[in-house]
């Protein structure tokens, strides 16, 4: 349970009872708070951080709607968008809701084929594109599709080749006019967001303003957000765990988003923005976690004892503060270690988060164990975009790393056939567009939410075991859960990606993607010599690769063992197919891309 809201909180805060829909939220936010920050961007013109309040974002949104207007949307229109975290992302979305219109995201590094096939699906109105480079990518796919589309850059681009472009900064309006605020009820539909499509033709998930509203507020009584709260944004919105929770939420709260330069930028980011809340996956915990690692080896004797102490005392203390351990006066000495060790980490977070989110995929507990014990905030929790996204949360105050907490307010739990997790929410999707067959196999007649995730419940908590379609069954009868396997894999800096394979066969093998700087440094501290490329099929080297992946899989069970590798310098991305939007691995393409490398590994067996 959260904690009681501070008086400021209490007033700035919205209730999802006093507003109908999410163009509602704006504007109450708005008549509340108008000359707080909003949102805070990078202005590259000026190299400085810039912030906007919310009667700003208000009249650039009254902006936004006056030129869709003009392109004769009514409501119910669907309209896109394709484009990064930031000031017009947020705006698009906003004019849309307030007109009854139906936004669509689109996955900013989607591929061509993909985004085609949306549009067409959805019959979408209105596409917006920030970036010319993404519109040249995707562009050959969208020729017959039939709609306004606007760029938020076009520089040496030919407008009058195609007469369905316009240029951002012609299509507005310098004045929108007042606010526009749509009378949609709760029950109405705000958006269509597609599914990631790991197995096939991405879902389109149907939501509510209600159900997205709900969410939000759910989670806020979870972890409590304050006006004076900034989020620093960098997961794409267009995935519903930023948009829900890193950006209606804030909204709900009067709290201030930032937005990050890029992922490349990140780590500057954090030190500039100094965040109170971040929302993140797991995958930028452990290249900090590596990067920790790499950096101890440099480290003197006396200063890896000093970081294992204060690594060891942290936890003694979280576990303490949690009510699961004992007081110690090895406590005493926290003091001197934070200023010592663990400060070197929070700083690099910024040095003020107040809450650390992790979400979207599963965090090790030995890297949520590390970043706990050296004061970083972190608490996990599990959703999926069917469910608005979020279905539970840890709390500060309520916290155990190894499960992803307890069910959000109103939701309902159980433990179906194959120790499926099922979910009965308030955020529950109204079903995937167009789509019978797949409503029906995710929900069931009395409204359970099939979640696809294997996982059991202890003490009101949920603790995530696996996927049901992603189990490896050994020839043997043996099940292995690969995601787990590869994660740890993954945590070498040697190995950039990584695919554990073996279904029906007799032993484990990975599929791995190297980083081609460790790649050399990993051979030639071996003794072995020859081209990068020819040493990946060289057998000693996959025997010592066999090795290093053996060391880091030792604490899994003797069968779970990897015995073969293929090895490759080529990354799989979604450009190439291999990946989702959302970085998860298309796993059958992958296996059909290096089939002959998998004959290969399995010959004679």
């Amino acid at each position: 349970m959260a904690p009681e809201q501070a008086p400021e909180t209490a007033r700035t805060f919205i209730e999802p009872i006093s507003v109908d829909n999410l163009s509602a939220l704006l504007r109450e936010r708005v008549r509340r708070t108008p000359k707080t920050p909003a949102y805070r961007w990078f202005d590259r013109d000026t190299s400085r951080w810039r912030d906007i309040d919310w009667r700003g974002v208000a009249a650039r949104v009254a902006r936004w709607q006056a030129a869709m207007l003009g392109e004769g949307v009514r409501a119910g229109d669907r309209v896109a968008l394709m484009a990064g975290n930031g000031l017009d992302w947020v705006c698009f979305d906003q004019a849309a809701m307030g007109l009854g219109l139906v936004v669509v995201p689109l996955y900013f590094n989607d591929r061509g084929e993909n985004v085609g096939w949306i549009l067409r699906r959805t019959g979408a109105r209105l596409l917006f594109v920030d970036d010319p480079a993404q519109w040249l990518r995707v562009s050959p796919q969208l020729r017959d599709v039939s709609l306004r589309i606007v760029l938020g850059e076009g520089d040496g681009l030919d407008f009058e080749a195609d007469e369905r472009l316009a240029l951002l900064r012609d299509w507005l309006p310098a004045d929108g006019g007042e606010l526009r605020t749509s009378s949609a009820s709760r029950s109405a539909l705000a958006t269509i967001v597609y599914t990631s499509g790991t197995a096939g033709r991405p879902k389109g998930v149907l939501l509510t303003h209600g159900s997205i509203l709900w969410n939000a507020w759910a989670s806020h009584r979870c972890s409590e957000v304050h006006a004076d709260d900034v989020f620093l944004s960098f997961l794409p919105l267009s995935h519903m765990l930023e948009r829900t929770v890193g950006c209606y939420l804030p909204t709900m709260a009067g709290a201030t988003v930032a937005f990050a330069r890029s992922v490349a930028n990140l780590a500057e980011d954090l030190v500039q923005i100094r965040p109170t809340v971040l929302i993140s996956v797991p995958r930028i915990y452990e290249r900090i976690h590596a990067r920790i690692d790499e950096g101890m080896k440099q480290r003197s004797p006396l200063g890896r004892r000093l970081f294992h102490a204060a690594v060891a005392t942290g936890w003694a203390r979280f576990e303490h503060a949690q009510g699961r351990g004992h007081w110690s006066p090895r406590l005493l000495a926290w003091p001197l270690l934070r200023r010592l060790v663990a400060n070197r980490v929070t700083e690099r977070l910024g040095g003020r988060l107040r809450i650390a989110v992790c979400g979207g995929a599963p965090l090790q507990m030995h890297v949520a164990r590390r970043f706990i014990a050296l004061g970083v905030p972190l608490v996990q929790g599990y959703g999926m975009t069917e469910l608005g996204p979020v279905v539970s949360g840890n709390s500060l105050e309520d916290n155990d790393p190894a499960s992803v907490g307890r069910p959000l307010r109103d939701v309902e739990l159980r433990i179906g056939p194959a120790n499926e997790l099922l979910v009965r929410s308030p955020g529950l999707m109204q079903g995937y567009l167009d789509d019978d067959e797949a409503t029906a196999a995710a929900i069931d007649a009395d409204g359970w939410m099939h979640t696809g995730d294997c996982g059991r419940i202890e003490d009101g908590r949920i603790y995530i075991t696996g996927r049901i379609k992603d189990i490896i069954v050994l020839s043997n009868g043996e099940k292995v859960s690969p995601v787990d396997m590869e994660s740890a894999i993954a945590m070498h800096p040697l190995f950039e990606q990584a695919m554990v394979v073996g279904e029906g066969r007799p032993f484990l093998a990975a599929l791995l993607v190297l980083d081609p700087t460790q790649w050399e440094a990993f051979v030639a501290a071996r003794g072995l010599r020859g081209d990068a490329n020819e040493l990946l099929t060289d057998p000693r080297a996959h025997d010592e690769v066999c090795r290093q992946v053996g060391d880091l899989l030792a604490s899994f069970p003797g069968y779970a063992q990897v015995r073969r590798v293929a090895l490759t310098l080529e990354p799989w991305t979604v450009d190439n197919g291999l990946l989702t939007p959302t970085m998860k691995l298309r796993r059958t393409e992958v296996m059909e891309r290096m089939s002959a490398a998998l004959a290969h590994m399995y010959a004679g067996h």
